[in-house]
């Protein structure tokens, strides 16, 4: 837990993570902020945080005296969203840049299909 972002956010990305490989399915109990805090040796108030952004998010959902769970859908929402965070980081940088070296899209296609082939 140390790539310069707030330890609160990579405690959310970790979870995520969880749910996005199928580790943690949906409808299943997350790690509580008392189980995380300790995991990863951090302060309980920095997980609850973390945890708090994904409530916020409508990924997890609190059960009054029993924890958080995985909201139903959960995975989708999360697929979506690193969808749109592959598109603005990576796809439009790419598209930007090769407009400037002159490839049109057609150009730019075969040459993603020939690097998936290598």
């Amino acid at each position: 837990m140390d790539d310069g972002r707030p330890i609160f956010e990579q405690v959310a990305e970790l979870v995520e993570r969880q749910i996005l490989d199928g580790s943690l399915a949906e409808e299943a109990q997350a790690p509580s902020t008392t189980e995380l805090a300790a995991y990863l040796r951090i302060n309980p108030a920095t997980a609850a945080k973390g945890m708090a952004l994904l409530v916020s998010d409508q990924i997890l959902y609190k059960k009054r005296g029993i924890g958080m769970f995985v909201s139903t859908g959960a995975r989708e929402k999360l697929l979506g969203k690193r969808r749109d965070e592959f598109r603005r980081e990576y796809v439009e940088p790419l598209l930007a840049q090769a407009s400037r070296l002159g490839f049109d899209l057609d150009h730019l296609v075969v040459m993603i299909k020939e690097a998936g082939r290598a």
